[in-house]
């Protein structure tokens, strides 16, 4: 009885230990273990987690990356699911799954994002524990890492972008995707090649709304995003007008290449996806999507410090080769 108790009690330390989450549905937060997994809250199965070097398994995966969004995420989280279901019920190819990443949260954000999983399966919803904020570019890159679509595509929790705009960017790949075809460059030698295995970006942009953005902004904000935008002309090059729009789409070939070398970890990974794709040569469209304010915002005027410090961080990083491009 009394070895039994201990064996009991160094279990439950060791499950502690591991920040294995209990009938939750959630992945295991230690993401560098051997062989990280998720939990199904309905039937307490373990499923293995993808690993971004795998082949694809579905053809979309969505990241919504989650801190703090107990009272904005359901109602995203509705409107994307209405979404995928209606067009997967239209063309049983569209098979989709979604992967929300909990950075961290203090509220309940991790209780509505298990309801979603409990409502429409392990298969189709996911969720992904940090167990401590580690800011969204982090987030990002756990939830493409371990996504299974040939294309995945990252959204705020908020819905401040349309869900029917991934079409868009969909669209867009698809087009570069056809031209690639035509001229033989980038493509594997064999004629059996898929979408997700050409690297291409397609980036949503709010460039189009600038203009009435300016004009109903403080004269500071708009002159401290100004100098933000000169600052990311000079780390990252012209080319895109809008870095921080958090609508973008990535073929898988395109997100193994980039989230495996990406080190930035908050707001400014965006810009570092921009640098990286020049790099790599990964051909990048930006879409003007349908876009509008939602309150609760995350960024504030503190975070444009933070912002500049990080591009600095990056700059020095790649330019003095500490920061290795691994291909």
């Amino acid at each position: 009885m009394v070895g039994d108790e201990k064996r009991n009690e160094r279990n439950d330390a060791e499950r502690k230990e591991k920040e294995i989450p209990v009938k939750t549905g959630a992945l295991v937060c230690r993401l560098e273990e051997a062989h990280p997994i998720f939990e199904d809250p309905n039937s307490l199965k373990q499923v293995l987690c993808p690993w971004i070097s795998n082949p694809a398994e579905k053809y979309i995966s969505l990241i919504i990356p989650a801190f703090n969004e107990e009272h904005r995420l359901p109602g995203a989280l509705d409107e994307t699911m209405n979404y995928l279901q209606r067009r997967a019920a239209k063309d049983t190819s569209f098979t989709y799954e979604v992967v929300i990443v909990d950075d961290g949260s203090a509220d309940g954000t991790s209780r509505i994002a298990f309801d979603f999983v409990r409502k429409y399966t392990i298969d189709n919803v996911r969720v992904i524990l940090l167990g401590r904020n580690h800011g969204k570019g982090e987030a990002i890159k756990k939830g493409m890492l371990h996504s299974r679509g040939e294309l995945l595509l990252m959204l705020d929790a908020d819905g401040a972008t349309k869900i029917n705009d991934l079409e868009k960017l969909e669209n867009q790949i698809r087009a570069v995707y056809r031209k690639e075809l035509q001229l033989g460059d980038a493509v594997p030698s064999d004629s059996c090649s898929r979408i997700s295995d050409i690297p291409i970006a397609s980036f949503g942009s709010r460039a189009h709304l600038e203009e009435k953005a300016l004009a109903a902004r403080k004269w500071y904000r708009n002159f401290l995003m100004k100098g933000f935008h000169l600052v990311v002309l000079l780390t990252a090059g012209p080319g895109i007008r809008d870095t921080q729009c958090g609508f973008k789409m990535f073929t898988r070939a395109a997100a193994r290449k980039l989230f495996t070398n990406i080190r930035l970890k908050r707001w400014c990974f965006d810009v570092e996806l921009v640098y990286l794709c020049k790099c790599f040569g990964i051909p990048v469209i930006e879409i003007s999507v349908n876009w509008s304010e939602i309150p609760g915002s995350k960024v504030n005027l503190l975070s444009i410090p933070n912002m500049l410090w990080e591009l600095v961080l990056m700059s020095v990083g790649y330019r003095s080769h500490m920061w290795k491009i691994r291909n």
